[in-house]
């Protein structure tokens, strides 16, 4: 079947969107996105990904083009329109096409460019990764230092997915002086004594939405949770690893740098972290 998207307010089918060579997205990587979860058909973590990308325009200097309602609205008319039980929805928003390329902003400003499709993954809660765990190894942290803004700029992190992959790992962690920021696309944790240890917020990470669900579920179930920087030597010795994201809630880590963790599988406060979030957030699901 063909995925219908929508496109400026329009339902199309996926041959048929098109958007401006001159669109600031396009040319400058100037633009913001989300990704929601689709668990049964209801949109997981929905408000916090709101916020955040609310926060995200206004730190760029754009406009939110629409309501919380408004996008609620069409994230459910897209599930509908694609029948999508479990997947993702990838929402996109940039400063629009000016007509030309400029360095600066358009002045006065032009309509913002709006995209979103679904991805359809069937059982995407249910992935045998979560029984095996991951590998990760670490690059250096190269990218801008307003990693908290969640941006279309994503070819670094392309490059070091494909670096973890040609190294026979599953994704990567980026140090920076000599401390972990976070994975390619998601927040890195460890467990050590049974404190729950991840970074905490500031411009060098992304603030997950997943991250701060984790905290709350975490808290409420008399977790310890510490959050600092931690090295990737202090990762390699700890009892536990993982990671959390929208796409993959929380999976675990068994290898960094070729070191196992623990005893080289998930471990039991990883497993309980992601039958917490899974449960807690289905409960809330819009």
């Amino acid at each position: 079947m063909t995925r219908i998207v929508h496109l400026n307010g329009e339902w199309l089918p996926e041959a048929e969107a098109k958007v401006s060579i001159f669109d600031r997205g396009f040319l400058m990587g100037d633009g913001v996105y989300e990704v929601t979860s689709v668990l049964g058909g209801k949109l997981i973590d929905f408000e916090g990904h709101c916020r955040r990308l609310d926060r995200s325009l206004k730190e760029l200097g754009m406009g939110n083009p629409h309501t919380d309602d408004e996008w609620l609205a069409i994230h459910r008319e897209i599930l509908n329109r694609n029948n999508i039980g479990d997947g993702l929805i990838y929402l996109q928003v940039t400063r629009g096409n000016p007509g030309d390329r400029d360095f600066a902003y358009p002045n006065p400003p032009v309509p913002q460019t709006v995209v979103l499709f679904t991805q359809s993954k069937p059982g995407i809660d249910k992935t045998p990764l979560a029984d095996s765990g991951l590998k990760v190894i670490s690059l250096p942290e190269l990218r801008w230092h307003r990693r908290d803004i969640k941006t279309v700029q994503l070819l670094y992190p392309s490059m070091c997915k494909m670096a973890a992959k040609a190294a026979g790992a599953d994704d990567a962690w980026f140090v920076e002086d000599g401390k972990v920021t976070e994975g390619t696309s998601n927040n890195a944790w460890i467990v050590k004594g049974g404190k729950i240890i991840t970074r905490q917020l500031s411009n060098d990470l992304l603030h997950g939405i997943t991250r701060a669900s984790v905290i709350r579920f975490a808290k409420e179930a008399q977790m310890e949770i510490e959050e600092r920087a931690f090295t990737i030597e202090e990762a390699q010795a700890a009892d536990e690893a993982f990671i959390t994201s929208a796409g993959v809630f929380v999976m675990p880590v068994v290898e960094i740098d070729g070191a196992t963790i623990g005893d080289g599988t998930p471990g039991k406060v990883a497993r309980r972290l992601r039958e917490l979030y899974l449960d807690e957030t289905r409960k809330v699901a819009l």
